[in-house]
């Protein structure tokens, strides 16, 4: 009997073009058992209704999938957190307490973000008790620890709500964090995407062309490639040791995303992934998919 593991994955699906195919890659592995997606906000740079898009986009995806109805989406927060006390209660923030209540030494909940912390800060100002159960939260943000990438300008995820990572980085749950100097070298070009997944329907259809027009429409310069950088953390989900995880003092952050310091709780950081094996498994499943819906 195939043993599996228990994921929700909380995405800011609109943000960007990568948290789509770390959704679908999610969405098709068999080793998951997926108790739920939680659309995120990216703040209002954009749009004043962030979560509300990522919530829309989850939609289109699972029609893609054929799995509308069949997997759980609860909203998360609209907004970030005020400050470092204060929950912005949600379906979402509850559906990840209600799920840790559930989970076991033999049997972890995997809570993958791959955008900002909001709702599992909430559910930690919810629920306190959630620090000390068996939980996994995989990080997909905050600048490199050292490289070209430290002391450059905040990164995205984190700027979206750096209470929320405070509360959690303090918290002493389980975290396993992929800074941008890592999730960053999960690059693929539109040469590729064609090769591997052009002939894979609509699905491999749709996960291209939306690539393609966020380049267009937000990259000032001429490119033919894009980082897909949440997809670390299904990797990381699927066979852990596919990343070189470090054990480190947990930071704080400040406004303008440095690192302080902080609680001291352990955490890992992801400082490698195993590109290869996260890519190539990826565009199988998709390939396969394709295949079995002409």
């Amino acid at each position: 009997m195939l043993r599996r593991r228990r994921v929700i994955i909380n995405t800011d699906a609109k943000n960007e073009a990568d948290d789509q195919f770390a959704i679908v890659h999610g969405l098709l592995s068999p080793t998951f058992d997926m108790r739920g997606l939680i659309p995120a906000h990216f703040g209002t740079r954009r749009t004043q209704r962030s979560m509300e898009e990522s919530r829309e986009e989850i939609g289109l995806l699972l029609d893609l999938l054929g799995m509308t109805g069949s997997v759980t989406v609860a909203n998360g927060a609209a907004t970030a957190l005020p400050d470092e006390r204060t929950p912005v209660d949600s379906p979402g923030a509850r559906l990840i307490i209600e799920e840790s209540k559930l989970a076991s030494q033999d049997d972890r909940l995997y809570v993958a973000f791959l955008g900002p912390l909001t709702d599992m800060a909430s559910a930690l100002l919810l629920d306190p008790e959630l620090a000390g159960r068996p939980v996994t939260v995989i990080w997909i943000g905050g600048s490199g620890y050292r490289g070209y990438d430290e002391g450059s300008d905040v990164e995205f995820n984190l700027s979206n709500d750096v209470h929320a990572a405070n509360v959690v980085f303090d918290s002493g749950i389980t975290v396993w964090q992929v800074p941008r100097d890592v999730y960053t070298k999960v690059s693929v070009s539109y040469a590729e995407l064609e090769e591997k997944i052009g002939d894979a329907g609509p699905l491999g259809r749709y996960l291209i062309e939306q690539l393609r027009e966020w380049n267009a429409t937000y990259h000032p310069a001429p490119i033919e490639s894009r980082s897909l950088g949440d997809s670390p953390a299904i990797a990381l989900m699927l066979w852990p040791p596919s990343g070189n995880l470090r054990l480190t003092p947990a930071p704080r952050f400040s406004a303008d995303g440095a690192y302080l310091p902080g609680s001291g709780h352990p955490i890992r950081v992801c400082e490698e992934v195993d590109v290869r094996f996260l890519l190539e498994d990826m565009f199988a499943k998709i390939r396969a998919f394709g295949r079995e819906h002409r």
